[in-house]
């Protein structure tokens, strides 16, 4: 259900309907009487006798912002400044945001979410790329909750937590007495999601007999658990999730290439979070609420410890800001979340790319076929990233490849 703005709240927060629109939360601003169903209403501080429990009041102050959760029959309560006003209005929006759908802030995270939520009314396999701690979790969960498989499990499981041996049978079950250990049956994953969808993540972990085996049962809809002789039918979405380039993993011969077009039907790519600026202001505003108890005071983080957080790289991604803000919460001296108190240290400068060998060595040798591909491609990445000053992006339109591609080619060519 969309949130109502009351008419008084959108005149004394005139950008707070483009903030909402640009976080992806869908709202109408009405006069306060239009409350279809008892939808939930973002009133200003001066309707706060019509306001309910389930409101949300907002207000201005020139002294510290302020919010106060809803207690004792008292909406939830939001006042702030305009030295705050950036992260007060992330703060509304992930206030307002219903239940399970992600934080976003970025007008190109808006448009992958929009599409997720297109891709969700089918039954389609879906594929989520991205670096680790880029949420390919929480789209996951968001793809299950929009489809017509809400009501069903979701299940998700990381392919690279699990042995080998072992993975076989978690995901397809098996029969009792079939191994040692197997003291009794066990329906396996993809049963346990029966009628909902599975979520297997770091799936370019599998090893390459198990890929036959899943690429079966996704063809068939059957699974044969460990030991039975009768497979057994399947109702399951999948989800798969990878923080590698798959169709590079399909070309070392590490993935097969026919699981992978099974599985690439539609391919949902997360960008890192140093490339997604709006998205750390509403992510962190989602992280203080969930890591505030309730009955404790809220701590804001004060303009100076935000552009801290949005100007940080991030390269362990929405993990690595968790711990900060977690530590920050702990560690503050005041009641504030100043940006000393994040410990966030300078970027450090990227490794230099080495230079790549000569092609011909002064006795006339003549340097082997594969290192001259990769002279080429280093010129090609350099001239790129020089002629768009450095910005990834660009750099990889030029070149004709993914951003993604272009990061695994710049870290193969550092380690080299």
């Amino acid at each position: 259900m969309a949130i109502i703005v009351s008419a008084a709240a959108a005149d004394a927060m005139p950008t707070l309907s483009a903030w909402l629109a640009g976080a992806g939360v869908a709202h109408g601003v009405h006069a306060v009487a239009a409350n279809p169903r008892g939808a939930r209403r973002i009133l200003h501080e001066s309707e706060m006798a019509i306001a309910t429990v389930r409101d949300l009041i907002v207000g201005a102050t020139a002294g510290d912002p302020v919010f106060t959760r809803s207690a004792n029959g008292q909406p939830d309560h939001i006042a702030f400044g305009f030295a705050d006003m950036a992260f007060g209005h992330a703060l509304i929006a992930e206030i307002a945001r219903p239940a399970g759908d992600p934080a976003l802030g970025e007008p190109a995270t808006q448009r992958l979410h929009a599409m997720a939520a297109r891709v969700a009314a089918s039954d389609a396999t879906v594929l989520v790329l991205g670096d680790t701690g880029t949420g390919k979790e929480g789209l996951s969960r968001m793809i299950h909750a929009k489809s017509a498989r809400a009501e069903g499990p979701f299940v998700a499981i990381n392919c690279a937590a699990l042995p080998d041996t072992m993975l076989e049978a978690m995901l397809f079950g098996h029969a009792k007495g079939s191994f040692t250990g197997a003291a009794a049956a066990s329906e396996g994953l993809f049963r346990a999601a029966e009628g909902g969808t599975l979520m297997l993540d770091e799936i370019a972990e599998l090893p390459l007999p198990l890929q036959a085996k899943l690429l079966r049962a996704l063809q068939e809809r059957e699974v044969l658990p460990v030991g039975a002789t009768q497979p057994v039918a399947i109702d399951v979405r999948i989800v798969a999730a990878c923080n590698r380039d798959l169709a590079a993993e399909v070309a070392a011969g590490r993935f097969r290439a026919d699981l992978y077009w099974r599985l690439n039907v539609v391919a949902l790519e997360l960008a890192p979070l140093a490339d997604r600026r709006q998205d750390v202001r509403a992510i962190a505003a989602a992280m203080l609420l969930r890591h505030t108890a309730q009955g404790q005071p809220f701590a804001w983080p004060t303009p100076e410890a935000l552009a801290a957080l949005m100007a940080h790289e991030w390269p362990g991604n929405a993990r690595e800001l968790d711990n900060v803000l977690q530590r920050a919460l702990l560690l503050r001296e005041g009641d504030r979340i100043d940006a000393d108190d994040l410990g966030l240290s300078p970027a450090a400068a990227p490794a230099p790319i080495q230079t790549a060998p000569a092609l011909a060595t002064t006795d006339g040798a003549v340097t082997p076929l594969f290192e001259a591909q990769r002279y080429s491609a280093h010129e090609a990445i350099r001239a790129a990233l020089e002629a768009t000053g450095g910005h990834r992006a660009r750099a990889a339109q030029r070149l004709g490849i993914s951003e993604r591609t272009l990061r695994y080619r710049l870290a193969d060519l550092r380690a080299a």
